[in-house]
């Protein structure tokens, strides 16, 4: 915040990154330039160098990619475990994490926040590495892929070392809308699941998606403008889709969910979703705590360089967690595969 206009600006390593790099003109973007600019900036994330602003992992986990047998598919996942000796040789919770972006972005982003989940807690956490937004693939696909990852998962509880008792979803972003949906999902085939984080969620792709306060207060944001989120809702629902199907805020009777985290970022065009999510969550008596960090700007907790709010974020989410996934084993039989079909 700025101490003389008492008005909010976003930390200045933010400011800096964003007059050094050119967004492309989203609007005239074409697939085969989306694709090139995908491609492009998901090495950036992904690499070693970027890790001074993405943030070094924590040195109590072990990082590496798998491979996730669908039955129609492979999908790579990203796991997160503590190293030997940090885990007491019981079978760990399991956070299923969903990272955002929508049309671009890779798991490896969220090294920084998920490494630190896995050895503070200790839990196993498992990335989804989704399918990304373009044009034929709509974002069902990506839901889909979210979905079905936490299925196998629990289907495959003994393999992977995992208590289906203590599972949490979590993400940021598109991938906070997919860890919503996949709550929304759990709830209905008897999945019980104990918490979701929603890190500045996305959850209304319907055509009042732009009628919040703070897409107007905070449109041209360094992180997130209105005219990337345009590109976003074209792609994620194209004609003849249903934005409700993909639209959290829009579930007939979100009772009964999983007791949420909503993590708000106040510099953010999407803020208000998060704030009316947990609104109506709380209106049908799903328990949902708000967390608001002044300042910080859209995907903050992917940007622990450069903006300082990421810390507190983290603990925050750490020990959420914590209290929602402590305890040894329920006594109760696994989930079969009818419950979680």
């Amino acid at each position: 915040m700025n101490g003389a206009t008492g008005i909010e600006r976003p930390p200045l390593g933010i400011r800096l990154l964003h007059a050094l790099r050119k967004e492309p003109d989203w609007p005239t973007l074409t697939a085969a330039e989306l694709i090139t600019y995908r491609d492009a900036a998901n090495r950036t994330a992904g690499s070693r160098l970027i890790r001074v602003i993405t943030g070094f992992p924590d040195r109590g986990a072990t990082i590496g990619w798998q491979e996730v047998a669908l039955p129609d598919r492979m999908l790579r996942v990203r796991v997160y475990r503590p190293t030997p000796g940090r885990g007491d040789g019981t079978a760990l919770p399991l956070v299923l994490h969903v990272h955002g972006g929508g049309f671009v972005g890779t798991a490896a982003q969220c090294d920084w926040a998920n490494s630190h989940l896995a050895a503070r807690l200790p839990a196993v956490v498992v990335s989804v590495e989704h399918r990304l937004l373009a044009p034929g693939t709509p974002l069902s696909e990506a839901v889909d892929d979210g979905w079905d990852v936490l299925r196998h998962m629990v289907q495959h509880a003994a393999e992977w070392g995992i208590d289906p008792a203590r599972i949490a979803v979590a993400g940021e972003s598109t991938g906070a809308l997919i860890s919503a949906l996949a709550a929304i999902r759990a709830k209905a085939t008897g999945l019980h699941l104990q918490a979701q984080v929603l890190v500045n969620p996305a959850v209304d792709l319907t055509e009042t998606m732009f009628d919040y306060a703070s897409m107007t207060q905070h449109a041209d944001s360094p992180t997130l403008t209105i005219a990337k989120l345009r590109l976003f809702q074209q792609l994620a629902v194209p004609p003849g889709a249903d934005a409700r199907a993909v639209s959290p805020l829009h579930a007939d009777d979100p009772s009964g969910l999983a007791p949420a985290l909503v993590v708000v970022p106040t510099l953010d065009p999407v803020a208000d979703h998060g704030r009316r999510y947990a609104q109506r969550l709380r209106e049908f008596a799903t328990p949902a705590q708000v967390t608001e960090h002044s300042g910080a700007p859209h995907a903050f907790l992917t940007l622990p360089g450069v903006v300082p709010q990421a810390k507190a974020a983290r603990a925050e989410i750490t020990e959420f967690l914590r209290g929602r996934l402590a305890g040894s084993r329920a006594a109760a039989a696994e989930p079969t595969k009818a419950e979680i079909r």
